[in-house]
């Protein structure tokens, strides 16, 4: 059973204040230590380096650029994807001066991949969050997320508002908007949502990797052969495509939200809407500023599937950048 928010409001606030209060540097602290596998120190401005983030016993791989004492941004990829989705964002977001960090989440790392289903539930992953900004020694932060990255995000936006300076999401409603719309048999997303009983269902993994992994690599519409590729090597085996299945069966059933009611976002918020994503209706979309109480942004980008960052980064990056730099002071 998820805990109520308010529960993961004092869970995550509980880490908040024990990250804000500690005089120790991050990268001393056994629970939470970034571990550099690059040198940032030589490359150009808007270089992409890796790193590995240390949460609990969890180690986690991610792509980072910009400088160690900029604002962090941390970006949360979708499903079936990996930190690479956000390779055109990370350098853009370094030069404007942006700390910008995308992890490989909770089973995409090999090094975070707990064999429960019930350990993918989205409460844990949106403490895995938390756990890397203190890692990385941010008292606040902003978040980007898209598809499964944004529902962690909102989120995160809601147990640990006071350390979040934006969130952005991309694609995925307010959970509460998207549960709304779920049960209203006169939208169409409970249909659009059929393949979550698919992507829920033990195994389903299998067929998704059956004949050279054709399944997966059916997906990806649009998206650029070498970032399948990518993908594809993060996510090609049974453990690791297994463990990012998780997410569904944990989160989900019958097609519905198990997690309780999320509550009004009150931190400055992006959220960003393609109307050619077959995936996510349009009514859920609206009606996401019904659950918003702080400044709010809702972008339509027209004619753009549901992968924005691989194939429409020239309208999503500045949209982010303009976002992000009108709230960078409120740090």
């Amino acid at each position: 059973m998820v805990a109520s928010w308010f529960e993961s409001a004092v869970l995550l606030s509980t880490l908040s204040v024990a990250a804000c209060s500690s005089s120790v540097e991050p990268a001393s602290k056994p629970h939470s230590t970034p571990t550099p596998l690059a040198d940032a120190s030589t490359a150009d401005a808007g270089a992409i380096t890796t790193m590995d983030i240390t949460v609990g016993s969890f180690v986690f791989h991610a792509r980072v650029a910009g400088p160690e004492d900029g604002q962090l941004v941390l970006l949360l990829h979708g499903f079936p994807e990996t930190s690479y989705e956000w390779r055109r964002q990370l350098p853009a977001l370094a030069k404007a001066g942006y700390r910008a960090v995308a992890p490989d989440q909770r089973g995409y790392s090999p090094g975070a991949r707990p064999e429960t289903v019930d350990d993918y539930n989205v409460l844990n992953l949106a403490t895995d969050v938390v756990g890397m900004a203190d890692a990385l020694g941010a008292k606040r932060f902003h978040v980007v997320g898209h598809d499964w990255g944004a529902g962690v995000a909102w989120v995160v936006a809601k147990a640990a508002a006071d350390r979040v300076i934006t969130v952005n999401t991309l694609s995925v409603p307010h959970p509460d908007a998207f549960a709304t719309v779920l049960a209203d048999p006169t939208s169409c997303q409970y249909t659009a949502s059929a393949y979550f009983d698919t992507f829920s269902a033990p195994n389903s993994e299998d067929a998704l990797l059956a004949n050279d992994d054709a399944g997966l690599r059916a997906l990806y519409t649009g998206v650029d052969e070498d970032a399948i590729d990518e993908y594809v090597r993060v996510l090609g085996t049974k453990d690791a495509l297994g463990a990012a299945l998780n997410w569904y069966r944990a989160n989900f059933a019958g097609r519905m939200i198990k997690a309780p009611k999320l509550g009004a976002i009150g931190v400055p918020t992006m959220y960003i809407w393609s109307d050619a994503d077959t995936a996510l209706c349009k009514d859920g979309a609206d009606l996401t500023a019904n659950y918003v109480t702080g400044p709010y942004e809702f972008d339509v980008l027209h004619g753009v599937n549901h992968w924005i960052a691989d194939t429409d980064s020239a309208e999503l990056t500045p949209l982010l950048l303009a976002h992000l730099g009108k709230f960078k002071n409120w740090d």
